[in-house]
């Protein structure tokens, strides 16, 4: 059976929504449904949290994660690229698989990755990772660079002589931008010059609100709001009491 390992990375110096990461929606922080999601999918053999918070480290303890030791807060800056972290965390784990689960998506529920880890297994070597994705909603062939007073296309290209950006968005060419919901790769991504990503990534489409991301402090009432609606629910927290 392949061995894997779900990541959380939950620092605490969030700039855009402070402390978001163990922040309560529904009675419970963010950080307990990505913990809780990674356990009831069934895909890996351990959790793990990695955050330069004590606090945070304490909270994830609570709902059932690893945290072998805080993170060195030269990894935890605004600017710290992924895969320092990853590696970190990674450097005495022999996981064959490792994910990336942000608190930030918490619909992003058992099921999905429970399809996203069978989807990877399916690829075999034929892809080194796989990122979630979803179509554009502001297309970069509508967007402009501003140069003085004048301004030109980000994207300068036309299709069938017409201007990209003077086309319907249903013409315009299909494009996907990654959300933050999930990424597995196969560990050997981090060998050599070491990579979160490789390069063979493969799409992991996401439906609905399962690549939701709580970005900015009106995305809380937006989660409200869809949980409100029934357009989304959050992975079981059987066993722990809101707060």
């Amino acid at each position: 059976m392949t061995s894997a390992v779900a990541l959380i990375p939950a620092r605490a110096g969030s700039q855009r929504v402070p402390g978001k990461n163990v922040r309560e929606l529904a009675g419970h922080p963010l950080l307990a449904y990505a913990i809780a999601a990674a356990r009831e999918s069934g895909a890996f053999d351990a959790i793990v949290v990695s955050t330069d918070s004590e606090e945070i480290a304490d909270v994830a303890r609570r709902y059932g994660a690893e945290v072998p030791g805080l993170r060195p807060a030269i990894l935890a800056t605004a600017v710290s690229p992924d895969v320092e972290w990853v590696t970190h965390a990674m450097a005495a784990r022999k996981e064959e698989i490792f994910s990336i689960l942000r608190p930030t998506s918490p619909f992003r529920g058992a099921a999905t990755i429970r399809r996203a880890f069978e989807r990877l297994l399916e690829l075999g070597d034929r892809a080194d990772s796989l990122r979630a994705v979803e179509l554009v909603r502001q297309h970069p062939g509508k967007m402009w660079v501003l140069e003085g007073r004048l301004m030109r296309p980000f994207v300068d290209e036309a299709a069938a002589g017409v201007p990209l950006h003077s086309m319907q968005y249903q013409a315009l060419p299909q494009i996907h931008v990654q959300n933050s919901s999930l990424e597995l790769a196969w560990s050997h991504v981090l060998e050599g010059e070491p990579s979160i990503a490789g390069r063979r990534v493969a799409p992991f489409p996401t439906v609905g609100a399962e690549g939701f991301s709580i970005d900015y402090p009106e995305d809380f009432e937006r989660a409200e709001a869809l949980l409100a609606s029934g357009e989304a629910e959050l992975p079981s927290l059987g066993g722990f009491e809101p707060t």
